[in-house]
């Protein structure tokens, strides 16, 4: 238990969570605490992501799967964890390494559902809590909240959580090796989410822009063509070069 309340601190928990006794009893199903992402200043280390059930099959597993690929290899952030939730949602949990404003948390999320995610219904606010932290037994429906290995996430597309209490020991491996969004790489998925300012009459070129045939790129394009050519893939470019070893 006490690794599990360790990663859970390490990862979610705000600096003014609920002391030890009362995270053990909540983890152990004797209470079940509705826990705000978000400390006494504003700021939270914590953004949970809903994906609820709205008809038969698995849709909602299918598309958190697709959030969940899209924040790794679009936006180059760390895996998030994922977990069931007692009353059949799924939910996707981003750490951060440094405290964020809850404000900036929620447009950050709010950016995400619009690239991705934009007919899910989501509360503003509702990534940073209040929330039924998991492990923990939903009083409604009897079943418990978990951590699940995203490789078995299907599985559960039918069920609204767990039948009992799932091993602390197996939670906190869940836990262990995830890590926490870095300050500069969510600035930087801040930035490739946010739409681009729009060209003031002053900055508008004097002629229309050329098209990019699709070939272009890999024989004679300039500069200029390149990023032509990405703009009108709504592609924000990033250029590097290698220096030699």
């Amino acid at each position: 238990m006490e690794k599990l309340i360790s990663e859970l601190r390490r990862l979610y928990l705000p600096a003014d969570a609920p002391p030890l006794e009362a995270l053990a009893r909540h983890l152990r199903g004797e209470d079940t605490l509705v826990l705000g992402l978000t400390d006494s200043a504003g700021l939270s280390r914590a953004a949970l992501i809903p994906f609820r059930k709205t008809g038969e099959g698995g849709e909602h597993w299918t598309l958190l799967c697709a959030v969940a690929n899209a924040l790794q290899q679009d936006l180059g952030l760390p895996a998030p964890a994922v977990s069931i939730s007692g009353d059949g949602a799924y939910g996707l949990w981003l750490s951060f390494e440094q405290p964020v404003p809850a404000a900036r948390l929620a447009e950050f999320v709010a950016l995400l559902r619009t690239a991705y995610f934009p007919d899910v219904e989501l509360d503003p606010g509702a990534a940073v809590g209040p929330v039924e932290l998991p492990p923990c037994l939903h009083r409604a429906t009897g079943m418990w909240a978990a951590f699940i290995h995203p490789g078995m996430g299907a599985s559960f597309a039918d069920e609204a959580g767990l039948d009992m209490a799932p091993p602390a020991a197996g939670q906190a491996a869940f836990l262990e090796h995830l890590e926490s969004i870095g300050t500069e790489a969510f600035e930087q998925a801040l930035g490739k989410l946010r739409p681009a300012p729009a060209l003031t009459a002053q900055a508008a070129p004097a002629a229309p822009a050329k098209t990019v045939d699709e070939g272009l790129l890999l024989k004679d394009a300039t500069l200029e063509d390149i990023v032509a050519y990405l703009h009108s893939k709504n592609i924000e470019p990033t250029f590097r070069h290698l220096l030699p070893r």
